[in-house]
């Protein structure tokens, strides 16, 4: 299969977020009509991973280097198998598939943002072409390699004033007073939560009622709120590395009850987001992740900003990443511009994605 693509295309986005909830896959048709991108989001399914993949995920970071390649390998294989699991049903036929992976190190300003799951394993045992590494040429150009959805924010979203995503790491994009899309991580979201509430045996903090009924310490509150990271200015992003080096030492010689640390916590994703939207002068947003479902976090960041925030549906919700990921495939395999420069800090834009043929 040739680079050179008709306009109309099936996509398989994958997507493996921060919080390790799992593997999302979204089968995705886009279109290009009148010059505008026209998508459909045909089936989605999220493969939870089991407690085997979750410690290998956690654990890769310190592996060796040959431990570290054959996970990448047999992380492939996974992502193959789960793919061929997910259109067994289907006939028709799947033209790629946009791998995001799962991001092990990201540190731009030492050059590089590294994702496994090796993208020719996938192509060779699915048999369908695949698009993956899509932040590294962002990064060689002087980029953050992140964030990458903005591009589908200002092409398929098209209704919405800005878009914000509370994953493992909250991110937003939108327009400026130039009419120009910029975009960038805020603060850490579900990756903490989510580290909390295991500590109570919880995989995560259901609707946010842990931390409901929780106080909130308000000098650990002041000292998350003054980290010099929210008062940067331009392209900026997080990784794992921010939060376990930087975040995680204030949570971990605390000695509060583990439902006022999640109160605490709910307070300062709030005010750091509420800051964002409302310094930005952000008049509507979409909210998707699974933060959209804590109940807590959705009420108290309404408290703290006049921004309508739209929780759109449970499919979006979970989805929208894994959807713009096929759609940045898309773009690759069409030869367009899919990655932002202005977002990134890179050079130029630029077309991501090392691509494997079948």
């Amino acid at each position: 299969m040739g680079e050179n693509l008709t306009t109309k295309q099936l996509i398989v986005g994958v997507m493996s977020g921060t919080s390790l909830d799992g593997l999302d896959l979204a089968l995705c048709e886009f279109e290009t009509i009148n010059n505008k991108y026209v998508y459909s989001l045909i089936k989605a399914q999220t493969i939870h991973y089991s407690d085997v993949w979750k410690q290998r995920l956690s654990d890769v970071k310190i592996a060796t280097a040959q431990q570290y390649f054959k996970l990448n390998s047999l992380y492939g294989e996974f992502i193959a198998e789960q793919i061929i699991l997910f259109l067994k049903d289907n006939s028709i036929v799947i033209n790629a598939i946009a791998s995001h992976g799962h991001t092990v190190f990201h540190q731009p300003q030492l050059g590089f943002s590294t994702q496994i799951g090796c993208g020719a394993t996938i192509a060779a045992k699915t048999g369908i072409s695949t698009v993956c590494d899509f932040r590294s040429l962002d990064v060689a150009l002087g980029g953050q390699g992140a964030p990458l959805v903005p591009i589908g924010d200002e092409l398929l979203f098209t209704d919405y004033e800005a878009c914000l995503n509370l994953g493992g790491i909250a991110n937003i994009s939108f327009k400026n007073n130039k009419g120009q899309r910029v975009a960038h991580d805020i603060c850490e979201t579900n990756m903490l939560l989510n580290y909390l509430a295991q500590k109570m045996g919880y995989v995560y903090d259901e609707n946010g009622d842990l931390a409901g009924a929780g106080k909130i310490d308000k000098h650990l509150l002041v000292q998350l709120n003054n980290l010099p990271f929210y008062k940067q200015i331009g392209a900026k992003s997080l990784g794992r590395e921010w939060f376990e080096n930087t975040i995680l030492p204030f949570f971990d010689k605390n000695k509060n009850d583990v439902k006022d640390l999640l109160a605490t916590s709910i307070e300062h994703i709030a005010q750091i987001i509420a800051n964002n939207l409302n310094e930005n002068n952000i008049k509507n947003v979409l909210l998707t992740g699974g933060g959209a479902f804590n109940n807590h976090l959705i009420q108290t960041l309404t408290q703290k900003t006049n921004c309508k925030l739209i929780i759109p549906n449970t499919q979006t919700i979970n989805f929208k990443e894994a959807l713009i990921f096929a759609f940045l495939g898309y773009l690759r395999l069409q030869q367009k511009t899919n990655t932002l420069s202005l977002v990134t800090g890179a050079s130029k834009n630029s077309i991501g994605g090392a691509v494997y043929l079948i």
